[in-house]
């Protein structure tokens, strides 16, 4: 954009400015009375129509152009200042608005000699969001969640992002090679790294800072090893479908809204994107996290260390819900070891999903072929990442029918899925509750995929045992699997459960769906099941928040004692279809919550737990 653009209401070379509409025509200076009324307007209307224009004009004494031109400058104006007030933020230097020419003086990162190194590692970097929670540490929330191009220029858009990514990567490599006295082992947490705020500031001083009663800093860093290709991670970090795929359980929705460089063939090294991504603790008691952010990736060299770092400034505007607050606040809910265990999981997963040949503790099933293996595995994934994003619960409505003291309420949400792809097509009732419970989450995951008591709580056995038809391994730990299995229904034949369940020291899933017989006989036969309809239910649990004991127990056979857990339990039902199926709104929200709550009296029963009402 021009630098030398016309100042605001008049007072400079009106005509400088073209805005590609061909040079203006030159008016008389305005009055501070006209000025004030255009100030006081746009705060109320930043575009107003051509009738507004006029209406305007003839009250203050314009020409209907001027206003026009008026509004044109001061709506850009505003955004030289927002642009001012980011860089000052992360580049630590006010700017005014003729000093961005300094800006594009800058090297593209790609091939910066002074870029900083770190291999193969991506850069989370933050700049806005339109959720209740705030933006990272490293960002600013200059972006309203459906406005992709603020700037309006695309060079001072790109050359911004680019300086600011520079500026984050050199702050971010330095927070993963450094510990103290930046980061020190916490005593009680099992050597968690904790982030010293003052030897922090002290090394990355900035004048601005986010402030607000509901602030808080969270920070975290862990390392481990990971049974992926260097080359295939970075493939998945950059491409928003497979972001979602990678982390079905902590990422719910990603969009890739504007590459800046592609980076270099091959590695990708170089490659610098915006992106959005919308990550939630699956539990309908906690609203989701909402993220745009810049995302850099450099290669150095290939090799299987993975460092993460995650730290955020949260604005919690809406306080976290009671039975999470030890979980979100301790760092575990959103902190590094819960996204290098899911990604050591997925790691096991990939291995499994590749084997060339059926395992022995897998044989003896009805899956006898690869691909029949991996068509089946394929549809349990998707069936995750439906579960997974049924929990966002997104216009869900509150119905506190259930008076445990240990719970609150219940959520509802109602959908209509017209074009999802895999899903059935109707309106789709969603309800879902969180409780606590006295025990830790390895003995609740345990009865929950123990197929000799599945019927203690599982409405589709109708009180009988199910006989389990196939087994697929797809982890290291047993109870890392897939199963297909047939209820005994006296009237129904065609009824079969699909489930996968899934354990790592933060917690636990077991999702599951009725499917009919010719859909699961499709892809046991290595068809393809991505368009089968699955409309899940299932657990999620997860430790109170006391890393420490979710740790210790992961591994060691004596839980009785150790921690309690919290338990999320979710139900959709298909309340009208095309194919006739219909149910009143009210009578399937009865329905699917009387579902819901009876399955969680039974598992309290079964557990010995009804005794905290």
């Amino acid at each position: 954009m021009d630098s030398s653009m016309a100042s605001v209401g008049g007072s400079g070379d009106e005509g400088s400015d073209n805005f590609n509409q061909g040079r203006r025509p030159s008016y008389k200076r305005l009055t501070s009375a006209q000025t004030a009324r255009l100030e006081r307007f746009i705060k109320d209307c930043p575009h107003p129509d051509e009738a507004q224009r006029r209406q305007l004009a003839s009250e203050i004494g314009l020409e209907t152009k001027q206003v026009k031109f008026w509004f044109q400058n001061k709506r850009t104006q505003i955004k030289h200042e927002k642009v001012s007030s980011l860089l000052a933020r992360y580049l630590e230097k006010q700017m005014s608005p003729p000093e961005f020419q300094q800006v594009f003086n800058i090297p593209i990162i790609g091939s910066s000699s002074h870029a900083p190194k770190l291999e193969n590692s991506s850069l989370n970097y933050e700049i806005g969001g339109s959720s209740s929670h705030g933006p990272s540490l490293y960002g600013m929330q200059i972006m309203d969640g459906h406005d992709h191009n603020l700037m309006g220029s695309e060079g001072i858009e790109k050359t911004l992002m680019l300086k600011v990514a520079a500026s984050a990567m050199e702050e971010l490599v330095r927070l993963i090679r450094i510990n103290e006295p930046c980061w020190i082992k916490s005593s009680t947490q099992d050597g968690q790294l904790i982030l010293q705020h003052e030897n922090y500031e002290k090394m990355f001083p900035r004048t601005n800072n986010f402030k607000g009663v509901n602030l808080r800093v969270e920070a975290t860093k862990d390392s481990g090893i990971v049974s992926i290709n260097s080359i295939q991670l970075v493939d998945m970090f950059l491409d928003s479908d497979k972001w979602i795929n990678l982390f079905p359980t902590i990422v719910t929705k990603a969009k890739t809204i504007k590459v800046l460089e592609n980076g270099l063939v091959g590695s990708r090294s170089g490659a610098l994107q915006l992106m959005f991504e919308q990550m939630h603790v699956l539990s309908p008691l906690v609203q989701p996290r909402e993220f745009q952010f810049l995302r850099y990736c450099e290669q150095i060299e290939e090799g299987v260390w993975v460092t993460w770092v995650e730290h955020v400034e949260v604005d919690d505007k809406i306080q976290t819900h009671q039975l999470y607050k030890d979980l979100i606040g301790t760092g575990i809910a959103y902190g590094t070891e819960r996204w290098i265990m899911e990604l050591q999981r997925i790691g096991e997963r990939f291995a499994c999903f590749y084997v060339e040949r059926i395992p022995i503790q897998d044989s003896g099933g009805v899956i006898n072929s690869l691909e029949g293996r991996r068509s089946v595995m394929n549809f349990c994934h998707r069936m995750i990442k439906v579960f997974c994003e049924s929990l966002t619960m997104s216009g869900n409505l509150d119905f506190p029918l259930l008076k445990m003291e240990n719970n609150s309420g219940v959520r509802v949400s109602i959908r209509k899925n017209r074009n999802h792809l895999g899903q059935p097509k109707g309106v789709i009732v969603v309800a879902a509750t969180s409780i606590w419970l006295p025990l830790h989450y390895m003995k609740v995951f345990e009865f929950l995929t123990d197929d000799r008591r599945r019927a203690q709580w599982d409405v589709l056995c109708c009180g009988n045992n199910a006989n389990k038809v196939a087994h697929i391994s797809n982890g290291i730990h047993p109870g890392n699997c897939i199963s297909i299995s047939r209820p005994f229904i006296p009237s129904e034949n065609n009824a079969l459960i699909l489930q996968e369940s899934f354990t790592t020291p933060m917690g636990s899933y077991v999702v599951y769906a009725p499917t009919d017989v010719a859909s699961m006989i499709s892809a046991i036969n290595g068809e393809d099941s991505s368009m089968l309809p699955v409309l899940p239910s299932g657990f999620v649990i997860s430790a109170d928040g006391e890393p420490n004991a979710a740790l210790e127990a992961f591994n060691s056979s004596d839980i009785e004692r150790l921690g309690g857990s919290l338990l999320t339990v979710a139900f959709q039902i298909l309340a009208s279809s095309p194919d006739g199926i219909n149910m009143p709104n009210m009578e399937s929200v009865a329905a699917v919550n009387s579902l819901l709550t009876s399955t969680i009296l039974k598992v309290k029963d079964a557990l010995n737990c009804n005794n905290l009402e």
